[in-house]
């Protein structure tokens, strides 16, 4: 535990007691003006004085005393509210007349104030007053604290004029380490602009946000509307896309589960996008894989350990995990083994497993002792510019590695194959998508000549936050200052979620009859350049001015933009209204490609095995060609 919260945790520990001792001395100043105001020591004796002294112990220490009884020492001094204040009047006007009871017992000699019940109501008064406001002043004293010796100020506007906004402003009153000043509010309640909260303007409707950003010079934005829709808040952030400023909001009520959950927190990315996340009904698939033996190649990756966890959580009999990188692949075992003793789940045999697809022997080896029922095919080299220089391997890997587990997926009975696919496989001008295309060649082979297996493959766009997103590498790109490098200012591309990506090959599996090649609905595509200048701004800086937009022309085998469907007049609709599936092309034998392609390990020449790929499949072309055709 570090010094700070240490420091936290004594303060917190003993406020109820110097709130007591400073209520204690309080009430006897207040008890003592009292006595004087009443003339009870125009003429003092050591009697009187006596008589004083215990008067003033006795209702102090009652009012302490009662003010413990009745909690008020359990509430929070920044949260201190109207309901408190009562609390402690009645209580400070109770003292007086509660405190005549052991002054039964007390010689009238001592009793200074004698029966003087005017006396003794202009000292319940005063008491009532002032004692409460002792946790006023101390409260105006630490936000005049704050707002004096805070540096730095953050001129901030915020959306919505409701709680979440209440508790926001209190945030950037009482936490010093909030460098935030609330300037104005927009709302589009009609009776609620013109008027003011907690002293600030409030303006509207939303929609003028960028116009009165403008007027107030606003540097950051807070959204903050507990109940605000994915919908609204892409609209929200749209009348904020032109204005230079960093965006935040306060966590919507779907999100939030903890004592944390008021904290203002950065617009996610997904939420920077174009488009609506899908949400997949994935009915059906613990009912198809609860029980059954599992198998995910490529496990250790971004799509397969997300795989690996939401296959995990229907409870398969075996969950068979491979790959041939050991240190992700071992991360997701330690994960899941953890879960396993923390929640007592002994139903699931875990099986983890290093090895190559290409190695045929290995996976053989595998299929044959553990006979897995459903193979999720994820195991793949995907990075465009590293396959451009290093061919033989995307073949070794997407082409032979598939071709040996789609192959021996029929011999060992496996119930359903399904590959994961990608959009550069169609009309492929890069090595990558060439090899990704034939991968889906050698499915639609297999799954017409297989009388044990059902096949298909899933394609689609960028995954968020997988290895080698475009969104790591420019959040890598903005913490280091700039600049963020895009290849080319018109190049765009399909996005979607990891859990987008994980639902549609789940369901996707669970519709495959045999041969289908899955396509999501993604929406519209994203320009580049835009979502690097928006990511920029919710990082608070000002693109082209704190951070740099570079263009650095198109990598080797790049498109300007990816397609989904060859042909989207033609596809079918599933069950789903957001998956469709891809005109079926003629199916031809592949054993001849495959023994063909297999001649380009012998090859050292890079051109060479390109054209060799590009014999076979016929689309492939070079992103030249492509993109002078294509032209947007």
């Amino acid at each position: 535990m570090n010094n700070n919260k240490k420091r936290s945790e004594r303060a917190s520990k003993y406020s109820p007691i110097i709130y007591a001792a400073i209520d204690f001395i309080v009430v006897a100043l207040i008890t003592v003006i009292a006595f004087f105001a009443a003339g009870a020591m125009n003429e003092p004796t050591p009697t009187l004085w006596i008589g004083m002294i215990l008067y003033t112990f006795v209702v102090s220490f009652l009012t302490v005393l009662l003010l413990l009884a009745f909690g008020v020492y359990g509430v929070i001094p920044k949260s201190f509210g109207v309901f408190d204040y009562v609390r402690m009047v009645v209580i400070s006007l109770a003292v007086q007349f509660i405190g005549l009871i052991p002054l039964e017992f007390v010689p009238d000699d001592f009793l200074v104030m004698g029966d003087n019940i005017s006396t003794r109501i202009f000292a319940s008064l005063l008491l009532a007053l002032l004692l409460p406001l002792s946790r006023f002043v101390l409260i105006g004293v630490n936000i005049l604290a704050n707002i004096i010796f805070r540096k730095d100020k953050v001129r901030t506007l915020v959306i919505g004029a409701g709680g979440s906004a209440k508790v926001y402003y209190n945030e950037t009153i009482n936490n010093k380490s909030v460098h935030n000043k609330i300037i104005v509010i927009v709302d589009d309640d009609p009776n609620k602009i013109g008027g003011n909260f907690s002293g600030i303007p409030v303006k509207g409707p939303i929609s003028d946000v960028a116009k009165i950003i403008d007027f107030y010079e606003i540097e950051e934005v807070v959204i903050a509307i507990s109940d605000l829709t994915q919908e609204r808040l892409r609209e929200i952030l749209d009348y904020l896309e032109p204005c230079m400023v960093r965006v935040r909001r306060m966590p919507l009520l779907a999100e939030m589960n903890g004592p944390n959950d008021t904290k203002v927190i950065d617009v996610d990315v997904t939420e920077l996008l174009n488009r609506k996340q899908v949400k997949l009904d994935n009915s059906g698939i613990h009912d198809m894989l609860n029980g059954q033996v599992v198998m995910v190649t490529g496990a250790g990756g971004s799509i397969g350990s997300e795989l690996v966890r939401q296959i995990f959580a229907v409870r398969p009999k075996q969950l068979i995990l491979f790959d041939i990188y050991e240190n992700s692949t071992y991360d997701i075992q330690q994960d899941l083994m953890r879960k396993m003793r923390n929640e007592n789940i002994n139903d699931v045999e875990l099986i983890t497993l290093i090895g190559s697809t290409y190695n045929e022997k290995r996976v053989e080896q595998i299929l044959k002792k553990y006979r897995p029922n459903y193979i999720y095919h994820a195991a793949a080299y995907k990075h465009v510019p590293l396959m451009e220089d290093s061919p033989m391997e995307a073949i070794r890997t997407n082409v032979i590695g598939t071709y040996n587990v789609a192959r021996l997926a029929d011999k060992y009975g496996v119930k359903k194959m399904l590959l994961v696919s990608t959009d550069k496989a169609v009309r492929p001008t890069n090595v990558m998508g060439a090899t990704k295309r034939f991968a889906e060649t050698v499915i639609q082979y297999f799954a017409s000549t297989s009388k044990k297996t059902q096949y298909c493959a899933v394609r689609f766009g960028n995954v968020l936050g997988s290895n080698g997103s475009v969104i790591p590498l420019f959040q890598k790109q903005i913490a280091e200052g700039g600049p963020v490098t895009v290849t080319d200012k018109n190049i765009t591309r399909f996005f979607m979620t990891i859990p987008e990506a994980v639902g549609l090959i789940l369901q996707s599996s669970l519709f495959a009859k045999g041969g289908e090649i899955f396509i999501l609905d993604m929406g519209k595509p994203v320009k580049i350049v835009n979502l690097a200048e928006k990511m920029i701004r919710q990082a608070g800086y000002i693109p082209y001015y704190d951070i740099e937009i570079k263009f650095t022309g198109l990598r080797p085998g790049e498109k300007i933009y990816e397609e989904l469907l060859l042909d989207v007049t033609e596809h079918t609709k599933t069950s789903n209204k957001k998956i469709f599936i891809e005109a079926k092309q003629t199916v031809y034998p592949i054993e001849k490609e495959v023994v063909e392609i297999q001649k380009v390990f012998d090859m050292e020449d890079n051109e060479q095995i390109k054209d060799e790929l590009k014999s076979i499949i016929r689309s492939y072309t070079s992103p030249e060609e492509f993109n002078a055709e294509n032209k947007q």
